[in-house]
């Protein structure tokens, strides 16, 4: 396109040039041609009218039939029209027209100038003859110096026009095949001169793509020729240096690339020279390479240490934060370049499993505490020969041990499902069908409170590839949820595809999760209401375990609604899944 661009670039130029120099040979040729026979024309009739000024003054003083025949002879020998004007614009004597019956001619131009003592010259449109004319007007004086008449000399241009136009014909036919040619050779330069240039700029992007096998071949014995063989000899070294540049970086990248950790080196102005993909994820930019390590990291904790290290030129570390990731940042002083070297040791997944644990640990300790106090109680009531059966004691045993067995059930199964060597048993799953099957079980539990329960679904709903068991023991645990926690109302089951995915919605009319608790609902032992959950029997795991379920399917679970209008628990199952693993 570049080539093509300068093609165009000569070629359009040489080509205006020759149009501007062809147009203005056109235009002023016919200008000066035409100004030539406009002053020979007025100098034919100036000479004329003073070879019979002498004839007009003589007669000009006798009859006026006599000049009017003398100037009807003299126009048909001439084939001028012949007028004789007085100093106030009279009209005396004409050739071809009745003088009485014409206006002033005081102010015609030519007239006008005859009478200041000059020859008058005018060429304009008539309207006594309507017909455009050439006009000379000719002083004819008394012996004192003074103007007597004016003798004016008339002729049609018409004939002259004819012969202009001929003229004007004939000099544009040769202008037009002095241009073609001139446009011809104009071609033939253009591409002689860019051929050459267009094999250099082939070449060139063939290097600038890297093929630095390219070679220029001009058979021409000029500065074109000395500039095909620089260029020659520039690719060959390039080729050479490419190749050991290459093989250095792959030594360097496959060193770079083994390391697992952030690594960044800084040179002595603060900019990063070199980073790999680990930092790079970090501290995600367009480009690293060429930046100020200030305009890339947003830690002021990390920038600080940088600072620290680049002005005490002392290797430190630190853990800090970055972002939503904790990390260990060695900085270590290269005193060779004065620049630094950057790594960073992700902590972020450690951290977050030695807080799950501390968190487990914590929260299955408080609620196990609960009903190994209440069994503890229960027992020293047993104890008491007095109160050996106590029933309530009795009671109390059972229910804990129940509580207690739960808690201990869903920690095992939460176990199971966070196993990740877990195979699910994947197979074509009729959801309308399986969530029938989980209502009924609530039939009567619903009936007992008055809750309405129903099941609605889209037509034509299509099979889902899904661990049957697991999505129904989700089921299970959210409309369990909804029946203890549902006072008064209806609890609905809605199925339909929606985007690739097969959507289960069960929503609730029960007192809903305030926007503060959707987020953590699904964590373990994360209770909205701690004192009803207790007393309804919930382990806080159910929703975790509900989550996990759903994950390992490899879709997703949300919660939305309003606090006091109810629940809608929204799973989102993927139709189309290729991998069951």
């Amino acid at each position: 396109m570049k080539n093509k661009g300068l093609f165009l670039k000569i070629f359009f130029g040489f080509g205006a040039l020759i149009l501007l120099l062809a147009a203005l040979t056109v235009l002023f040729s016919f200008s000066v041609i035409r100004t030539h026979y406009d002053n020979r024309m007025a100098a034919e009739l100036e000479h004329l009218g003073r070879a019979l000024s002498s004839n007009v003054l003589a007669l000009l003083d006798g009859p006026a039939d006599r000049l009017e025949a003398f100037l009807v002879e003299e126009s048909r020998q001439t084939q001028a029209r012949i007028t004789i004007i007085d100093p106030d614009g009279v009209v005396l004597a004409e050739s071809s027209r009745d003088p009485s019956s014409m206006e002033s001619h005081r102010y015609r131009p030519e007239v006008a100038q005859a009478l200041e003592g000059k020859v008058g010259q005018s060429k304009r449109w008539s309207y006594t003859v309507e017909d455009r004319m050439m006009y000379v007007g000719i002083p004819l004086e008394n012996p004192d110096g003074s103007v007597k008449a004016v003798l004016r000399f008339s002729l049609y241009t018409r004939d002259v026009e004819a012969l202009l136009s001929e003229i004007r014909g004939g000099l544009l036919r040769a202008v037009l095949i002095v241009t073609g040619l001139a446009l011809l050779a104009a071609l033939f330069i253009a591409l002689h001169l860019t051929r050459p240039i267009k094999i250099l700029v082939r070449a060139s992007e063939k290097v600038a793509g890297g093929d630095f096998k390219s070679k220029v071949h001009v058979a021409r014995r000029d500065e074109f020729k000395t500039l095909a063989d620089g260029f020659n000899f520039m690719t060959e070294r390039l080729d050479s240096l490419f190749e050991a540049l290459a093989h250095r970086k792959e030594e360097v990248d496959s060193v770079i690339g083994a390391i697992r950790e952030g690594l960044a080196v800084i040179d002595s102005e603060g900019r990063i020279v070199l980073a790999n993909d680990a930092f790079r994820a970090t501290c995600p930019t367009v480009s690293l390479e060429g930046t100020f390590y200030w305009e890339v990291i947003r830690s002021g904790a990390l920038l600080e240490l940088l600072a620290r290290v680049r002005r005490n030129k002392v290797s430190q570390s630190a853990e800090l934060k970055i972002g939503e990731r904790q990390v260990l940042a060695a900085v270590s002083h290269l005193p060779a370049q004065d620049g630094m070297a950057l790594i960073l040791h992700d902590l972020t997944r450690q951290r977050q499993v030695e807080n799950i644990k501390r968190d487990f640990i914590v929260n299955a300790s408080h609620e196990l505490r609960t009903p190994l106090s209440a069994i503890a109680g229960a027992v020293e009531l047993l104890q008491d020969d007095r109160r050996a059966n106590d029933p309530m004691a009795l009671d109390i045993l059972r229910r804990h041990v129940i509580r207690m067995r739960a808690i201990i059930e869903d920690l095992l199964k939460l176990g199971e499902l966070e196993n990740p060597e877990i195979r699910l048993d994947f197979g074509d799953l009729d959801a309308e069908t399986l969530a029938a099957r989980v209502l009924e079980l609530y039939h009567d539990r619903a009936e007992q409170k008055g809750l309405r329960l129903s099941l609605r679904k889209a037509s034509d709903l299509p099979l889902v590839r899904a661990d049957a068991f697991l999505i129904e023991q989700a089921l299970i645990n959210l409309i369990d949820n909804a029946v203890k926690y549902t006072d008064k109302g209806a609890i609905s089951v809605e199925i339909k595809p929606e985007s690739g995915f097969l959507v289960i919605d069960v929503a609730d009319t029960g007192p809903g999760i305030s926007e503060s608790h959707r987020e953590r609902v699904f964590e373990r032992f994360y209770r909205v209401d701690k004192s009803r959950s207790r007393i309804l029997g919930g382990t806080g795991l159910g929703l975790s375990i509900v989550k996990h379920i759903v994950q390992l399917h490899g879709g997703t679970i949300a919660v939305r609604g309003e606090e006091g209008k109810g629940s809608v628990f929204s799973i989102r199952l993927p139709l189309d899944r290729p991998d069951e693993g």
